[in-house]
């Protein structure tokens, strides 16, 4: 290879082509390194609340030990009724959602009409990683009046298109029957309860049930310190 006269070896030549060619390249992708490197810290967050749900299930939902529903698709109405929490520097204290859902399929999210524009964010940002992932398929998330009422032995929650009145269910020396030690963080301090009635009747989606599983349990989750 001759350059202006000079003879140029050829291997030094492509030698001296291909750092040419490759300096643009690194340049490039120094900055997304950087970027990662710069990536924003997890969130931190915590949530302790009552969960209540029916499904379309049989008792006991096998859902709960990670089987398959028992029936298909399966419908819900499940309450995340928070005693403390925050998400950031956003405190959560209060705050209740309503799920109505086919799991799988689809879900709309009612959050407590008290609830602050912040809180309504924060609890969105949550969605996808405090609950159960039904954020995936949803088709609302609204504000709206949510009813609760405990009893001793019923648990009866509302929104305005879905509801879920229950029954505890007793063991043989009439306590309530309850399973201990389930995989899921969010159904600690399980007590077994009866659909009388699980609905939800909207525009696009309906349905009903009773006498299909039911449940209240505990949840305390939490990003790692």
């Amino acid at each position: 290879m001759f350059l202006n006269k000079i003879h140029l070896p050829r291997r030094t030549f492509l030698r001296s082509v291909g750092a040419t060619i490759a300096l643009p390249v690194l340049d490039y992708t120094i900055p997304d390194r950087t970027a990662r490197a710069q990536a924003a810290p997890a969130p931190n967050w915590h949530v302790t609340a009552t969960v209540a749900e029916s499904c379309s299930c049989d008792v006991s939902c096998p859902c709960n030990f990670g089987s398959n529903p028992t029936r298909m698709p399966c419908d819900g109405n499940r309450l995340i009724s928070m005693q403390s929490g925050h998400y950031q520097d956003v405190d959560l204290s209060g705050v209740a959602l309503l799920i109505t859902f086919t799991l799988g399929g689809w879900s709309k999210i009612y959050v407590s009409d008290r609830a602050t524009a912040g809180q309504m964010a924060a609890v969105e940002a949550l969605l996808p990683i405090a609950f159960a992932g039904f954020h995936r398929g949803m088709l609302s998330f609204t504000k709206a009046p949510i009813t609760v009422e405990i009893t001793e032995k019923r648990v009866a929650f509302s929104g305005p298109e879905s509801s879920v009145d229950m029954a505890m269910m007793t063991g043989n020396d009439g306590k309530p029957v309850k399973i201990l030690n389930l995989p899921n963080p969010e159904f600690q301090d399980y007590t077994q309860y009866r659909s009388v009635v699980l609905r939800h009747e909207s525009a696009d989606h309906r349905f009903r049930y009773s006498g299909t599983n039911g449940f209240t349990s505990k949840m305390d989750v939490g990003s790692k310190a």
